[in-house]
């Protein structure tokens, strides 16, 4: 019989697990080989890489929505956990002074010698006294068996306690190899976009930045923002006609100044799980806009779309959360006019841009 010898398989991992974290639109890089990206038709056309990159920086949001969720329930654990582990420290103390204090008794017991009352009260010389220590001690007796109780007590529920850390301990480890594996994805994705677009021409990647990219946006929401005229600090916490107008129109007093909040983040940079001052993504953006106005938002987009009240397009008013795709996967701050602010992608900053140029999902007023 032949033999038969098995090709080996090369590796595919070398350095793209590199941390991406902003991809500009000129870096340097090769292909990765992250879901057979790498290994791409090198006669892609413009549009076609375009269209590619574009695919991954949405599979790279879901999944970072997916980390900052995990990453809100692990800051969750990890502060229930030493909850836990405080409370369990505070009764250990209390349990260690009861201890001390039975063995006081205990102590106390053995020097008297423990005789029987009968033979104490035979052998007493004054029956009276005997009688009134007598009655003392059972009242000695009593509160020791209230201490033992209270001991035993005070065990059961250190053992509740420490059953419900290992609980929660499980609960953040689980929640941070979550938070490995959505990095894992996030920075592939992100690195195989990169890799796509340094095959572009300098001329290639300005019209990509032209046509939604970083570069002709981050020039425009800049331009945009210092054409604004200077409107009262107090009322808008920025500048411009157009964030005048929608703060003037906006529902209430914290709407008016989330959209100032984010007319003045225009042009800051795309991070994946930023929250800012001065770096977002797209629900770090909403959620620090609103925060600035002393209202807290959920972490992610699919639970910041039930933080309010749901309205249908034809109701926006500016400060009403925009929400695009079916996995309710990006977010944006309406402003007016068919306008919204919001973080993109790694490859464009902050920025202006109409609502209908993603599948629109739902909007929701935040009250």
């Amino acid at each position: 019989m032949a033999a038969h010898r098995r090709t080996r398989q090369r590796s595919i991992g070398g350095n793209t697990a590199r941390t991406a974290v902003t991809i500009a639109l000129a870096g340097v890089a090769t292909a990765t080989a992250f879901d057979g990206v790498g290994h791409a038709d090198p006669q892609l056309s413009p549009a076609q890489v375009k269209a590619k990159v574009d695919t991954l920086y949405k599979e790279a949001e879901v999944a970072t929505e997916k980390y900052n969720g995990a990453e809100e329930k692990a800051k969750t654990a990890e502060k229930h956990l030493r909850t836990l582990r405080d409370e369990a420290a505070r009764k250990e103390d209390r349990l260690n002074s009861a201890r001390e204090a039975l063995g006081s008794m205990a102590a106390a017991q053995y020097r008297s010698g423990g005789i029987d009352p009968a033979v104490q009260l035979a052998l007493s010389d004054d029956p009276d006294r005997y009688l009134d220590g007598a009655a003392f001690a059972e009242r000695v007796g009593t509160r020791q068996s209230a201490a033992v109780a209270g001991v035993r007590k005070q065990l059961r529920e250190i053992e509740q306690l420490r059953g419900a850390a290992h609980v929660e301990l499980t609960s953040l480890k689980a929640r941070q190899a979550e938070l490995k594996r959505q990095k894992k994805t996030i920075t592939g994705k992100l690195e195989a976009a990169r890799g796509l677009l340094a095959r572009l021409s300098p001329a290639e990647r300005t019209h990509y930045a032209e046509q939604g990219g970083a570069d002709g946006q981050q020039r425009a929401s800049r331009s945009s923002a210092r054409e604004l005229a200077p409107v009262t600090a107090a009322k808008t916490g920025t500048s411009g006609a157009s964030g005048a107008s929608a703060t003037k129109t906006a529902p209430n007093s914290r709407a008016a100044a989330a959209v100032a909040f984010a007319y003045a983040k225009l042009g800051s940079p795309y991070v994946w799980g930023a929250t800012g001052p001065n770096a977002f993504d797209c629900s770090g953006l909403t959620q620090a806009a609103y925060r600035s106005a002393g209202v807290s938002l959920p972490r992610t987009t699919y639970a910041q779309i039930n933080a309010g009240q749901r309205v249908s397009r034809s109701e926006l008013q500016p400060g009403d959360l925009v929400f695009f795709y079916s996995g309710i996967s990006h977010v944006g701050i309406y402003v007016g006019d068919g306008q919204m602010i919001h973080a993109p992608n790694p490859s464009a900053p902050v920025r202006l841009a109409p609502i209908d140029q993603m599948p629109f999902a739902g909007a929701t007023r935040v009250v």
